[in-house]
Formats: C-alpha cells, structure tokens, sequence
C-alpha cells in the first residue's frame, strides 16, 4: 500500500503518523519532547528524537510502500547548521535569556506594524533567540551555513537539501514582513539572509531521502521528502479559503498552545500588548490570531492524575463560583505576568480539577476570540476535542456563533497529509456544539471577567516580561 508519513513534533510530545492515500491513519507512534537542561543552555534532544525517528520509520516501512515523509513541528524553534550537522545545540524557547543584551536588542527590533510578531517572554521571538546566540556564542554562529527553523531541520536531516518556508519564518518570530513578504530589517541589520536557504512552498519535495538513511530504515528509493509547515498553520489548511477574500470564520488550534485564527479580522485590530500577531498561512498570507498556553495550563489546573468531570462538577463549580483566574504559564497569552490563583471553594476532587481546568479554558478562549473581534462559524481542532465539555461550554458562552467539534483529533497529521496530496482536502467533518443548561454561567463570565481585567490593571510593569 502507498502511504505518506507526518512527522508531527509539538512543545510536549512528538508524534509519527502513518497514513493511507485517503487520509486514514494505518499506524501511530508518540514518545515525549524532551528539554536537555545542561550546557551550553537548555536544548532539544534532538537526537533522541532522531533515534526514535530511525526505529519508528524502520517499523512503518515494513507496513506500507512509504512515498513521503512529511515534518510538522512546533515554531519560534530554529538550527543552526553547517555541512556536518549542528554548530550548537537547538534553544528551547522557554528558556530565559539573559538581560544584558535585551536593550541592545530592543534597539534593533522592527515595530510591530512591520512584523506583526509582538514582544514575547522568554525566546518566542526568534529573532531574540539568534540575536542572543550570535552575541553569546560568535565562533559557533559564524561557522553556521544555514538557519533552519524547526520543520526545515528534520527536511534537511532526511534529505541533504536546505529550505525556508513561510509559515515558520511568519511565526512571531521578528525575521518577517507579512504585508511584505520579505524578511525584516533586523535580519538586514544583522547580516543574516544569506544563512536563510531559499524559501520552498510547504508541499515542495526537497529531494529523495539520503541514501544512508534510505538503507538503513529500508524506504523505498522513491520515499521524497517535503518541505513541511508549522504545526498551528498545518491545522488551518483544510479552512483556507483561494479566493482573495477570506470567508470570516475562526479555528481553535488546541495543544500546548491554544491558538485562535480568525479569518476576515483587518489587521489594524491587533493588539500587541495582548499576544495578538499575525501568523502566516502557507499561502503567504497573514491571519490575525491570539493565543494562550491553553494545554500547559490545563494540565497544571486538572492535577497529574486528570479524571474526566461531570456536567454536575461543572455546574457545582458555577454555582459555588470558584474561579480559576489567569495566568498559570509564564509563556504568553493576554495575561501574561499575572500570577494564576483561584478564588471561591477550592475543587475537592479530580472531576472537579478537571471541570475548572475546562471552565478556564473556555473563559479564556472566550475572551480571546472577543478581544478579536473573530466573526463567524468556529471549529475547535486538536487536543481539546477530546474534551466533551470544552466546545459546548464555549458554545453556552458566544451563543451569537455556531460552534463546532472536529471529528479528527489531529488537525496537524492532517494537514500533513494534505501537503502530500495537495489540492485534495478531506471532507471536513465537524460536529455542532450542543451548549449546556448551566444556571448563573452568565454571571460567573461577567465576575470571571472582571476580576481577572481588574488583576490585569492592578499588574506592576515590573512583572511584565521585559
């Protein structure tokens, strides 16, 4: 049988899909996304990764004629590389860069109106990421032939061949002019265009897979390897619209990051203080999006031993009003500096954890895509479609949009699948969100609302990420 694979490597875990020409899935494997924290800085392992790739193609090789290897993968993550393979191990962008060079930096960072990429904590910016590992690590930087961001990376490991692509370069990263289509001036200031490879579509086939590796995995001599996409932008594929004008409607991409892209939403409303920005779909074109580190903090709320929670949890919560209020990530988000705290009844149980987690979650995505302005249908996508509460709550709140569920889980292995077969999108299945009867859920948004804004206000600018 034919098949194509994704290679799907998100913050938390990373994923390999076997897939059939129709778009089934014929097999799957998973293991954890790991973070060394050793010198030189916090990295990934990027060769456990590559071992368990090994082994995992090996096995799905002997299931099917494998014709693709499609990567997908987390942003604001780049490679630094020569001909051998890595000048310094891969930074983890939740790692904290020191602030000795964050004036310099601030000096050389384009204006929001240009990028469209909004000052993030951490290393989400990449361009601060490379701006740091140039200043830090000179002779290292210097040997490097290529940057690579995260997708690219694992193209060139398989196929020898060095591609940028748009949906990664696009990514809050301070490299990119959306409106433009071209790199930023910090990327002119810096000297670093000439270490971007040539830009590739998504879909391209870079090459054969290296021969080495071909062998030693036994793919066959026709497997090709493509460009490959930013994970949250694999998820949009199925919904981009060709036309020059783009139907309003809004997709929740569900993970680690919970990541809201409205369609149709002008520019001009984004708020950079607000971790709103412009991503970039593979079309080149810009797509207004807020986000929160949604699966981080729902994990962090429903405990390390979740148990699925009832309508009553649900409702016992709203009724006894305990708040779960923003923020529990130090990564991102409208929120982001605030201490997350809860207030009222604590949750007594595991249903009950897990209920809260599911009703801040909601609150929040609710407030995003308010904050938007998003217009139109909207379809939840990923991890949180595995919640049978999560798009229902949401429906109860935004009773003015339909809300819908996706029937795949996985929205990114999809959109994988369809860089393969590109211009065959699979039927869309969705299911609508039925809301539930929960008493006083519209007076525990307004008090929700209003205490995490009045925590907002009351936030030092100190707290705030430099």
């Amino acid at each position: 049988m034919q098949a194509t694979v994704v290679l799907d490597i998100g913050k938390t875990n990373a994923k390999l899909t076997l897939l059939d020409p129709a778009g089934a899935i014929l097999a799957e494997q998973r293991c954890a996304n790991t973070i060394v924290n050793a010198a030189p800085y916090p990295h990934h392992d990027t060769e456990r990764l590559w071992a368990w790739l090994q082994a995992t193609l090996a096995a799905f090789a002997r299931l099917a004629h494998i014709q693709a290897i499609v990567p997908v993968t987390h942003g604001a993550t780049a490679a630094l590389v020569d001909d051998d393979g890595l000048v310094l191990p891969v930074l983890d962008y939740e790692s904290t860069l020191p602030q000795s060079l964050a004036t310099e930096y601030a000096a050389l960072r384009p204006p929001f109106a240009d990028t469209l990429s909004p000052q993030l904590p951490c290393g989400l910016n990449l361009g601060l990421q490379l701006f740091w590992l140039a200043k830090t690590f000179p002779l290292e930087f210097s040997r490097a032939r290529h940057i690579l961001t995260y997708p690219q990376y694992w193209a060139w490991r398989l196929s020898g061949v060095a591609a940028s692509e748009v949906t990664s370069l696009g990514c809050h990263t301070d490299l990119w002019q959306p409106l433009q289509g071209d790199y930023s001036s910090l990327v002119e200031k810096m000297g670093w265009r000439t270490l971007f490879p040539p830009q590739q579509a998504a879909w391209n086939a870079l090459g054969p897979v290296l021969p080495a590796w071909r062998e030693h995995n036994g793919l066959p001599p026709d497997c090709q390897v493509l460009c490959g996409i930013h994970d949250s932008n694999a998820s949009l594929l199925r919904y981009l619209d060709t036309g020059a004008q783009a139907r309003p409607r809004t997709v929740l991409s569900s993970g680690t990051w919970l990541i809201a892209a409205a369609f149709g939403v002008p520019l001009q409303q984004l708020d950079e203080t607000a971790d709103m920005l412009a991503n970039v779909d593979a079309l080149g074109r810009p797509v207004a999006c807020m986000r929160f580190m949604g699966g981080r903090e729902f994990s962090i709320l429903a405990g390390t031993a979740p148990q699925m929670c009832g309508i009553d949890d649900l409702a016992r919560l709203v009724k006894q009003g305990t708040l779960a209020l923003p923020c529990f990530a130090e990564s991102g988000g409208p929120f982001v500096g605030q201490a997350g705290r809860i207030v009222g009844p604590a949750p007594r149980s595991p249903g009950e954890h897990y209920a809260l987690a599911t009703l801040y979650c909601a609150l929040m995505s609710d407030y995003c895509l308010d904050a938007l302005g998003a217009q139109g249908p909207v379809t939840v996508e990923g991890s949180f479609t595995d919640n049978p509460h999560f798009a229902p709550l949401l429906a109860a709140l935004r009773p003015g949009q339909a809300v819908a569920v996706s029937q795949d889980a996985s929205g990114t292995t999809c959109g994988g699948w369809m860089l393969h077969h590109w211009g065959k999108a699979p039927t869309l299945q969705a299911a609508p969100a039925n809301a539930p009867d929960l008493a006083g859920l519209a007076a525990y948004r307004a008090r929700w609302r209003a205490l995490a804004l009045e925590a907002e206000a009351a936030t030092p600018a100190e707290a705030l990420p430099a």
